[in-house]
């Protein structure tokens, strides 16, 4: 377990999306909004958790196969989009404060999950050659 990680920005950052996603499926869930956006908080929820264990444990360095930190990119990328369209959708229609304030949850998860994409992108380089030590000439 790499309890470094859990200190770390990127941990915090995890962490934090992954409960800002847990409370806005709650809110949407309690208010009996409709299914969509309740499903798209806890997908949510679950893949940022995936990725947090993925980390926490270590497992992207056993896992070769798969560049996990272009994965979890994409995967921010992808949750932002969707947040902005679900969550604008939630606060325009608001049938009631459950739906409002999941809505506002997901406009925050969105921040998040921009915040998590920089923070990504600063640690991917594409130019620099992984594992090699010298450059090659």
């Amino acid at each position: 377990v790499d309890r470094t990680f859990l200190r770390s920005p990127r941990g915090s950052l995890k962490i934090s999306r992954t409960l800002v996603a847990l409370a806005a499926l709650i809110c949407f869930m309690a208010s009996g909004s409709h299914e969509a956006y309740a499903a798209l908080a806890g997908m949510e929820t679950g893949i940022t958790l995936l990725f947090l264990l993925l980390y926490l444990l270590r497992l992207d360095a056993q896992i070769r196969c798969f560049y996990w930190p272009l994965a979890d990119v994409l995967n921010s990328v992808i949750a932002a989009l969707f947040l902005l369209v679900v969550s604008l959708f939630a606060i325009v229609i608001k049938t009631n404060k459950g739906t409002l304030a999941g809505g506002v949850l997901g406009l925050v998860l969105l921040v998040l999950c921009l915040v998590d994409v920089i923070l990504l992108c600063k640690k991917i380089s594409l130019d620099k050659a992984r594992g090699r030590s010298a450059p090659a000439k």
